[in-house]
């Protein structure tokens, strides 16, 4: 007998004896609110974990070893602990570093469905071996957000397709970043009925071409928010032409940290989404305004670029709220601030954003971000 909670945290069967020599890999903050769990160790205490079953947030990193030992458990029918797992308080739960057999990521998405899980976060996983054949119907969760962040499939650019049929209708917010393969193939890939929010930042090597491939037509019906840092963007065209191919209408859009070239001249103008209104190109590389930008914004950020003088206004669309802060023309140290963050003790709002982007890879996206209950 599988024991479902396990399942539903550890993606283990039952728990194993725990040995009085080990370090205890779990902790629970002193509010049972947190859990965190690194089982780093050759032989890991996997029981440890009991602790986090009464947390709302649980963090589980498997130390990159591989689960495939606990396949055995991957075929349990969790329906019989229902009422257990409906019991758990987690609402948050991100499972990380470790090879995770295809066959026990759906058992676990399955367990789940029985969950009141809001967010789930996967990150540097390996997800290893083809994918269980489609359901019938949907049996797994009904999360608002999904974040994923270097994983990889076997099954390359599928994997989104394959993994969307296991999950219910609902989702709001999809993150994706390191992506190994965003070339979805769009046949295979039902529609986005609910998503509002599509995070694509660090994917360096997405690129204009990549965005296009990524944005299966007629997808993403409800998409108000769509966010390419650090992403290769290269042009606002190229963009723009993605955007106008998937039959989108974001009412922000974030392009800020890619390098943006100026669009050529005689190239073919293109049509923004109308519901467009927000439009982010800080920290673009940008040494004067580009052409081609919508005709009208509520917000539009040109700050921490390279823009020497201010921008006139038959250069710039019709805006409410134009951010041009850490440009030279405002400031002569700027430029040398924004390739060298660390030239003076204080560190302006330019280079702190830097920092963080190259901290962390990405900046944290919480649009559309709900409380749990």
């Amino acid at each position: 007998m599988v024991c479902v909670p396990y399942l539903l945290l550890l993606l283990l069967p039952p728990l194993l004896r725990v040995s009085a020599d080990t370090t205890e890999p779990c902790e629970l903050d002193d509010d049972d609110f947190r859990c965190v769990c690194n089982f780093t160790d050759p032989k890991p205490d996997w029981s440890s974990a009991v602790q986090c079953m009464v947390a709302v947030e649980v963090e589980i990193s498997g130390g990159g070893r591989s689960l495939e030992q606990f396949l055995k458990g991957a075929d349990t029918n969790p329906k019989q602990y229902a009422d257990t797992i409906k019991a758990l308080r987690v609402r948050r739960l991100k499972l990380g570093a470790a090879q995770v057999p295809a066959q026990l990521l759906v058992a676990v998405l399955r367990a789940l469905g029985y969950s009141r899980l809001k967010e789930l976060t996967l990150e540097d996983l390996e997800v290893t071996g083809p994918m269980p054949p489609k359901p019938l119907e949907a049996t797994g969760p009904a999360f608002t957000t999904l974040s994923l962040r270097n994983v990889s499939w076997a099954t390359g650019g599928a994997w989104l397709g394959e993994l969307q049929q296991w999950l219910k209708p609902g989702l709001r917010v999809l993150n994706i970043a390191q992506a190994h393969s965003l070339a979805f193939p769009c046949a295979g890939l039902s529609t986005f009925e609910a998503l509002t929010t599509l995070d694509l930042s660090d994917n360096p090597s997405l690129g204009d071409s990549g965005l296009m491939a990524a944005l299966c037509p007629n997808k993403f019906p409800a998409l108000q928010y769509l966010a390419l840092r650090n992403a290769g963007m290269e042009s606002l065209s190229g963009v723009c032409a993605a955007l106008a191919a998937a039959r989108v209408q974001p009412q922000s859009l974030d392009l800020s940290h890619n390098s943006l070239r100026v669009t050529a001249p005689g190239a073919t103008r293109c049509v923004w989404p109308s519901a467009l209104s927000s439009l982010n190109l800080s920290f673009a590389g940008l040494e004067q305004v580009p052409k081609g930008l919508p005709p009208k914004l509520s917000v539009l950020d040109l700050s921490c670029n390279k823009l020497s003088r201010e921008p006139r206004r038959d250069e710039l669309p019709e805006v409410n709220d134009l951010t041009l802060d850490g440009n030279p023309f405002l400031d002569p140290g700027a430029l040398q601030r924004q390739n060298d963050p660390m030239i003076s003790g204080v560190v302006p709002a330019c280079a702190r954003s830097a920092l963080t982007m190259g901290v962390s890879g990405a900046l944290a996206l919480l649009q559309g971000a709900r409380g749990f209950a």
